[in-house]
């Protein structure tokens, strides 16, 4: 039967087109002839918004109806937008990229105060004969374990939940959550001698939440540094977010391939990141996201040339033998010192 109704595609072709032509020209009288009522408001077809008995509307009517008389509001919005939220963050980001250009990653290793603040604490741990714990391959949370949480914070606390909260989303209290459970807040301002950061803020959950957070990890990181190296580097996501940019900066660490290398293993240990793959690969593979280029690597490798600290095509540091063999003399590469001995007064007249 359907073959004798539609002989043909192209018998086909034309009765779908009558019984779109009914729809598209008189369709109101099935769907109903509000607008809102319509099938489409942007059909892929000219089916006129100007007759009032369509069954739906074309898309080029509302897009033309948008640029005509919508572009001037969206103008003067986009110019808000512009001058309140774009500039100020691209000029932020321009900041960022000037001062990152000529350091790179070595802000972590070399200028965060937070970082500066976990070695002298492990310097302290050294000192007194605390045990290093380093973080090994088997341990729970292992150095590639543990890397995938800074990009985490990364994404929830640093973009995602502001910008929800901008859009009016989720509360005000989570406008800058990261900034307000960051260590680095607690511990610059005390540094000052302002208590005020380490306070609890009980206004409403969130902030109590968050800030209890802060001294949590304040408080696991001053304890955790005695034990471990640079606790709080390995989940910082300002470490993410440096690595996203770290091949723009000409600072890096090359290596080239030793005999020795991946037996020793030297480097690795006196990374304060237990970074294993320094010692395993070489290239770009030797240095992963969380490198903060410290230079401890190039330090301790006892291969002349091996590792290298460079800027561009200069070579601002180079591993040598002469300069390991010094460098031991007082202190190991896991960071490890002459422990201090506490003795009795009584000891110390009889060994007068």
């Amino acid at each position: 039967m359907l073959k004798t109704l539609f002989p043909s595609l192209s018998r086909l072709r034309f009765t779908v087109q009558l019984v779109m032509l009914f729809v598209t020209v008189y369709g109101s009288v099935i769907v109903g002839t509000h607008m809102a009522d319509k099938l489409s408001n942007a059909l892929p077809a000219l089916s006129c918004a100007y007759d009032q008995m369509n069954g739906g509307y074309c898309v080029l009517i509302p897009t033309q109806h948008i640029l005509h008389h919508r572009i001037g509001e969206a103008m003067v919005r986009a110019q808000q937008l512009t001058f309140t939220m774009i500039l100020p963050l691209l000029m932020s980001f321009l900041a960022f990229f000037a001062f990152f250009f000529v350091l790179g990653k070595a802000f972590c290793g070399w200028v965060c105060p937070l970082g500066t603040l976990q070695e002298m604490v492990g310097m302290i741990g050294r000192r007194f004969g605390f045990g290093l714990r380093r973080l090994e391959e088997g341990d729970l949370v292992a150095g590639r374990r543990v890397r995938p949480v800074k990009w985490l914070l990364l994404l929830g606390l640093v973009f995602l939940l502001p910008l929800l909260t901008g859009l009016g989303v989720t509360p005000h209290a989570l406008g800058n959550p990261y900034c307000d459970i960051c260590p680095s807040r607690v511990a610059t301002t005390l540094l000052t001698g302002n208590t005020d950061q380490l306070a609890l803020r009980v206004g409403d959950g969130w902030s109590f939440a968050l800030g209890a957070t802060a001294d949590f990890l304040i408080g696991f990181m001053l304890m955790g540094a005695l034990a471990i190296r640079q606790p709080f580097c390995r989940i910082c996501p300002l470490l993410a977010f440096n690595s996203l940019f770290q091949r723009l900066s000409p600072l890096r660490l090359a290596k080239t391939q030793h005999e020795n290398c991946g037996q020793c293993r030297i480097c690795s240990e006196a990374c304060p990141m237990d970074i294993q793959e320094i010692s395993l690969h070489e290239g770009r593979k030797a240095y992963t996201e969380d490198c903060t280029l410290c230079g401890r690597c190039a330090e301790y490798c006892p291969q002349d040339g091996t590792i290298r600290l460079k800027w561009g095509p200069v070579t601002l540091f180079s591993s040598r033998r002469e300069y390991y063999k010094n460098k031991v003399k007082g202190e190991l590469p896991d960071g490890s010192v002459k422990p201090v001995r506490f003795v009795k007064r009584s000891e110390a007249t009889d060994a007068r």
